[in-house]
Parts: structure tokens; sequence; C-alpha cells
């Protein structure tokens, strides 16, 4: 049996329909303005690159991020092939707004292991 928090946040639920946008937007102001406060209160040497405490850091909170986007795009496509009617319509686009986000945050993380931080 399902416990009853577990029945309201059903992935065929409508609030999954905004909550992988919701959670690359907290990432993506997390992410960057940690950088930028870690930037102002005690920048890494210029001459590290990019291979920094703080790049690791913003990285491992990234890669976090996207494992859990890409599971729960795997599990809204999942649930959403055995329901039904509306709850199978909010499953499938919320598993694609998951995958959305989670390249989002692929894309946009990019530059946190490749360029040196607080150029």
């Amino acid at each position: 049996m399902m416990p009853t928090a577990f029945k309201r946040l059903h992935l065929g639920h409508p609030a999954h329909l905004i909550v992988g946008l919701t959670l690359w937007s907290i990432w993506f102001v997390a992410v960057y303005g940690g950088l930028s406060v870690a930037c102002a209160v005690a920048p890494p040497a210029p001459d590290q690159g990019s291979l920094t405490g703080l790049n690791l850091g913003l990285g491992l909170v990234s890669v976090a991020t996207t494992v859990l986007l890409f599971w729960l795009a795997w599990a809204g496509w999942k649930v959403g092939r055995e329901l039904t009617g509306r709850p199978r319509f909010n499953a499938l686009v919320s598993a694609g707004l998951y995958f959305f986000s989670a390249f989002g945050v692929v894309f946009t993380g990019m530059p946190i292991i490749g360029v040196p931080p607080c150029l």
C-alpha cells in the first residue's frame, strides 16, 4: 500500500508540470549565486585554472541535480505509460519537462567544468 503523501504527489499529479523547471531555476540561482558570493568573498587564484574546489563543489551539485531530474523523467515516463486519461497526460508531459530541465542543467552547467571561476 502506498503512503498518503505519495498518493498526493503521484507523478500523474498536475503539480509535476511545474516542478522540473522550478528545480532547474532553484539550481541555477543556487549555483550561480553561490559562485558570485564565493568569488566576492574568497576568489581562487587565477593560475589554478578550472580545477578548483569551487568548481568541483558546483559540479557535484550540478551532477546531483541532473541525476535527480533524469530519474524523475524516467519515473514519469514509466508511470505515464501505465495511467489513462488526464493523469497519463500529466505524467508524460511532466516527464518531458523533467528531461528538458535535466538538459538545461547539463547545458548551463558545462561552463562550470571548463571555465576558471571568477574571471
